[in-house]
């Protein structure tokens, strides 16, 4: 009779282009976004929170490939009788099922609707360094208003918000454009609806960044070679159908008025571009008067968020500082937010046009921007340990447990084999436990307890015994009535010294 084979072991591998988060990540995390969730509150945002799945079909047109619609999504179909079930999909964002909730509840809710919502979102797309399918993000949006009110309030709570989590002044700007702006520059370029060339100046415009005003005009026109030597077609456009997006993106000036000048002298007798000027004049006047300056807010006509639902106002904060990349060179840590007014999304599904403006913050990105400034990511504290001397007497190491944690101190009793004294001590180690309590039978016999400084004292040999251990430095005995006092005590200098 043949072998029956075993089925093969599954590897304990992550999935490509995911990660694991352990303790203090998870934690940080979860603080940044008690923080943001409190800057919103105080603005008045209400929380939702919506499936983590929706139909394909609502997510719609803005995935990157609609045709095929598991392209970009972690999508698949329901099963039914005929086969035909609906394709079904991991949220791309949280801006696509907030239309779909608005559309759906709108008779309920109250106009303007004002949300916000943090969870992960899922994209299949190619991972990389620093590149995950699954993150984070932080919205705010308002639905149901057209006033220009809306979007200088969304640029004035991020501010606030950037602050409130450890981003001071100075180390990010939060900068504001208009699509409408950008589409009055096209109107000035008599591109007429050559939908082509539209796209192929607006990405040449993404790029402006990178290889400034004279590769933008090169770009537009016949081409350039890169820096690796290659050459880039061209969009083909005559010099003076160029000039105005040269005149664009270079119309920034130290002074607002001047900038806004020359915005109007870059769209021409444009009327789409003249409104779209307006909005952000009245946006700078609504943020002065909120007490937002430019070093804080600016308006900047080289801000092109790069989606394609975005009909007025759009809005990027960067962060300002510079970092060290991988290859040791400096460079600014760059955009951690983006947002601007999106009103056609929700006519989707009402066939009504519904105003609404929002913006989402790259949560992971901006725990990253404070690592990498040291303001958080420190070395973790793990819980005071009560050790287990006699495991007859769970119920005594159990009741100091309580007395701490009720005490508001994180602590537990450890669980392990307690035969070997030094394995808890090898794991308060490896739990950066701050302290570790010991009552022996002696010490229970006189009413008193053991309590060490982990972090004053030095670090515990694998093979230290009890006596060992009780010779160290920095090791107190107190009455047993006096265990919270004390470690409260000892995690008071701790963190006085970490100070």
């Amino acid at each position: 009779m043949a072998k029956v084979k075993k089925a093969p072991r599954p590897k304990a591998i992550t999935p490509k282009g995911f990660r694991d988060y352990f303790g203090e990540e998870v934690t940080e995390r979860a603080e940044m976004l008690h923080q943001i969730a409190g800057v919103y509150h105080r603005y008045g945002f209400d929380a939702l929170e919506s499936a983590a799945v929706e139909t394909v079909e609502a997510l719609g047109k803005f995935l990157p490939d609609v045709d095929r619609p598991n392209e970009g999504v972690f999508a698949w179909q329901e099963s039914d009788d005929d086969g035909q079930g609906d394709w079904m999909a991991l949220r791309y964002d949280l801006t696509a099922p907030l239309a779909r909730v608005y559309a759906q509840h709108r008779n309920d809710l109250p106009t303007p609707y004002r949300r916000y919502a943090m969870g992960p979102v899922w994209r299949n797309e190619k991972p990389g360094p620093g590149r995950y399918r699954q993150f984070y993000q932080c919205d705010a949006d308002t639905v149901g208003t057209a006033s220009m009110a809306a979007d200088a309030e969304i640029c004035a709570m991020l501010s606030d918000t950037l602050e409130t989590v450890g981003i001071p002044r100075g180390d990010y700007l939060v900068r504001v454009n208009n699509r409408k702006v950008l589409n009055g520059v096209l109107e000035a370029m008599g591109l007429g609806e050559d939908q082509a060339a539209k796209d192929n100046v607006l990405r040449t415009i993404d790029k402006f960044d990178k290889v400034g005003e004279s590769g933008v005009r090169e770009l537009l026109g016949r081409g350039r070679l890169d820096a690796s030597g290659a050459y880039i077609d061209g969009v083909g456009l005559s010099d003076d159908q160029a000039e105005p997006v040269i005149a664009f993106l270079t119309s920034k000036a130290d002074d607002v008025a001047q900038t806004f000048a020359n915005l109007r002298a870059a769209v021409g007798a444009s009327q789409m571009g003249a409104e779209g000027i307006a909005e952000l004049e009245q946006i700078g006047d609504l943020l002065a008067a909120g007490g937002y300056g430019a070093d804080r807010i600016e308006i900047d006509p080289s801000v092109v968020r790069g989606l394609g639902y975005y009909t007025g106002p759009v809005f990027e904060a960067e962060l300002t500082f510079e970092i060290f990349d991988e290859k040791g060179r400096k460079r600014q840590f760059g955009s951690v937010s983006g947002g601007g007014r999106y009103d056609d999304l929700v006519k989707r599904f009402t066939g009504q046009a519904v105003p609404a403006t929002g913006v989402s913050i790259g949560v992971d990105r901006l725990l990253a921007a404070l690592r990498e400034k040291g303001r958080i990511g420190g070395v973790a504290t793990g819980p005071v340990v009560v050790t287990v001397m006699d495991r007859d007497r769970m119920a005594d190491y159990q009741a100091m447990v309580a007395e701490l944690r009720n005490a508001g101190i994180r602590a537990e009793v450890y669980l392990g084999n307690p035969k070997n004294f030094g394995n808890q001590l090898k794991y308060a180690d490896k739990r950066q436990s701050p302290i570790a309590v010991i009552e022996g039978g002696d010490e229970k016999a006189n009413g008193v307890i053991q309590i060490k400084d982990l972090i004053l004292g030095a670090k515990i040999a694998e093979s230290a015994t009890l006596e060992e251990w009780k010779e160290r430095p920095s090791q107190f005995e107190v009455p047993r009535g006096d265990l919270v006092a004390k470690v409260r005590e000892i995690l008071a200098s701790q963190s006085e010294g970490q100070g």
